[in-house]
């Protein structure tokens, strides 16, 4: 059984499994109309192997607009030469930190991997005459790096801007922050804001998906807010709950009130780790996708 067959068939199920095939459902709609691709990514993603499913929408041009975390980023870069260790996550964190490794939840990273992020980035840091704007920033990162599967180098090949709103609460804003210190580097905080909110505008009709929520899905969805317009299709997949109080829990009809998805717009939440739901519905969607382009061809 293929994947897009079994999660075709998952509509005749209840609970999470129904969500899911609504969400195949809706993200074909997405990826093969005249729609504009909007793609969150939030948590420890690219740690937890998220990252070539990534670059490959990115590459596949069914990613228009990227918005992540800096968090993420440095795990793409430190990728790029290294690679992320499985591991135990009820071993002793002490331990861990006598041997040289950090832990997130059961994957390991090592001191030398930050040490050489920390030589790499100064290598490929811009310098003047700026202020870059953050999209502008890390489009000169991605340039510098050599890796196909990246996620920064794949957005530069495919000229997709990446957003990173919170771009200093991470290891590449501390390496900035050292840069900067010697009056080589500015980066316009609120510039980024021209160029999202003039995409906004420009869109006929929108789509988002939004792995985790933070950040990222907030600096998306508030971008509508200054224009006349909202988002028509909208996927969430997120393990967190509204009573919290959370954006990550915000349910989708929330976002209806506000005017960032329109109340028309076909919306779906998926409850559950997205390290199994993400794959599971892109590689269904894509079969999908394919069969289509086949047919098609096969039809001329």
């Amino acid at each position: 059984m293929e994947t897009d067959q079994l999660v075709t068939l998952m509509e005749h199920c209840g609970f999470g499994a129904r969500r899911l095939s609504v969400a195949a459902n809706i993200y074909e709609e997405m990826l093969s109309g005249e729609y504009t691709k909007f793609f969150t990514l939030a948590g420890a993603m690219v740690p937890a192997g998220m990252r070539n499913v990534v670059s490959g929408l990115i590459r596949k041009g069914y990613i228009d607009v990227l918005v992540t975390t800096g968090a993420n980023l440095v795990h793409d870069i430190i990728e790029c030469f290294s690679h992320h260790m499985m591991g135990d996550p009820e071993i002793s964190d002490a331990d861990l930190r006598d041997e040289g490794m950090s832990r997130i939840y059961d994957v390991y990273v090592g001191d030398d991997d930050f040490i050489k992020f920390e030589e790499l980035l100064q290598n490929i840091l811009p310098e003047g005459p700026g202020p870059f704007t953050g999209t502008e920033f890390l489009r000169i990162l991605g340039s510098q790096l050599e890796d196909s599967k990246s996620i920064l180098r794949s957005a530069f090949d495919c000229d997709v801007p990446v957003f990173c709103p919170a771009l200093s609460d991470s290891m590449i804003g501390l390496q900035a922050w050292l840069r900067r210190q010697s009056g080589k580097l500015s980066v316009d905080a609120f510039g980024d804001l021209d160029e999202l909110v003039e995409i906004c505008y420009g869109t006929k009709r929108a789509g988002i998906m939004m792995i985790g929520g933070g950040v990222p899905k907030n600096f998306a969805l508030q971008s509508m807010l200054v224009t006349p317009n909202s988002f028509d299709l909208a996927i969430q997949i997120t393990t967190d709950h509204p009573e919290p109080g959370g954006l990550s829990g915000a349910t989708l009809s929330e976002a209806v009130s506000w005017g960032k998805i329109s109340p028309d717009a076909k919306q779906v939440t998926v409850y559950g780790d997205a390290t199994i739901n993400l794959p599971l519905l892109v590689s269904a969607t894509l079969t999908r996708l394919e069969k289509k382009r086949a047919g098609s061809r096969s039809g001329q």
